[in-house]
């Protein structure tokens, strides 16, 4: 199993490496879709485990409208739309009367408040299916689309999701094998019985470990980025232990066999899903980057 783990990864990081540097924030929001999408399945079928069937079909649309919004809202937010350089009236009025990502979570309401009522499925399933649909949506798809807006925050936009995502890969990595090493207290057995102290103190000082080693690539105080990698890691523990009670509660160990070694994709991003938007309200708010 570890063989498998370390060649997946092995394979995979330096793909998401180039795309994250180099790829423009929409082939980035391509990629994302794809990556969505089958998250959010693997999240579905745990639903079907548990007896509650999704709406698959409106979940997923509401998802890809969701992601395109946060990218138009990044295209217009800096004045680049369509490859041009906009007046800044010009630029203030897209701003203002595009539809926002928050635009289409109300037409997923909508919609979901329409099927529930109109499904021939007996109430007593619609009413777990408008459930599990929305807490799809709201727990897996709406946060990973913030990594389209961390990508296109400023001119740091890339090194910034990458060091989220080197945050999260280090922090598991550590916590993986330091928990196999030495893990002797259980972290929260009742969710995850794997999961020890020991392991999660190793992934937390990795990812101060990570942020003294982006400290000279990215313009960002020192303290700015070690608290970055306090709430990132924090977050991704919890999204992880997150998804850990879905599988327990669907009774199965892996979400899907999509990577070997590592499960399914939810089972690899489940950290991210939570990380990725807290750093972009952390740097948003305490330490907004420059253009």
């Amino acid at each position: 199993m570890t063989w498998k783990r370390v060649a997946t990864a092995a394979v995979l990081i330096p793909v998401v490496v180039g795309l994250v540097l180099w790829g423009s924030t929409i082939v980035v929001a391509l990629v994302l879709a794809l990556v969505m999408l089958l998250a959010l399945f693997e999240y579905f079928a745990l639903g079907d485990a548990m007896g509650h069937r999704a709406y698959r079909f409106w979940t997923a649309t509401c998802a890809l409208i969701i992601l395109y919004l946060q990218w138009l809202t990044t295209a217009v937010r800096w004045g680049e739309f369509g490859g041009l350089i906009y007046p800044s009236r010009l630029v203030w009025l897209l701003h203002s009367f595009f539809p926002r990502a928050e635009d289409a979570i109300f037409l997923f309401v909508l919609g979901i408040a329409f099927i529930t009522l109109a499904t021939k499925r007996p109430i007593v399933e619609a009413l777990p299916a408008a459930g599990i649909s929305s807490s799809g949506l709201l727990l897996v798809a709406f946060p990973l689309t913030y990594a389209i807006r961390l990508h296109a925050l400023g001119r740091e936009g890339p090194r910034l999701l990458l060091f989220v995502l080197v945050l999260i890969w280090t922090s598991d990595s550590a916590a993986y094998f330091a928990g196999r090493a030495l893990g002797k207290h259980p972290f929260a057995p009742h969710l995850s019985p794997k999961k020890t102290w020991e392991g999660s103190i190793a992934g937390f000082a990795s990812s101060i470990v990570v942020a003294f080693a982006f400290m000279r690539w990215l313009s960002v105080p020192i303290v700015i980025l070690l608290g970055a990698a306090a709430v990132g890691n924090i977050a991704g523990q919890i999204g992880d232990l997150l998804e850990s009670a879905y599988k327990r509660s669907a009774g199965v160990k892996d979400s899907g066999a999509l990577l070997p070694g590592h499960g399914g994709m939810l089972d690899r991003i489940d950290a991210l899903i939570l990380a990725i938007p807290v750093v972009w309200y952390y740097f948003v708010l305490v330490y907004p980057p420059s253009i």
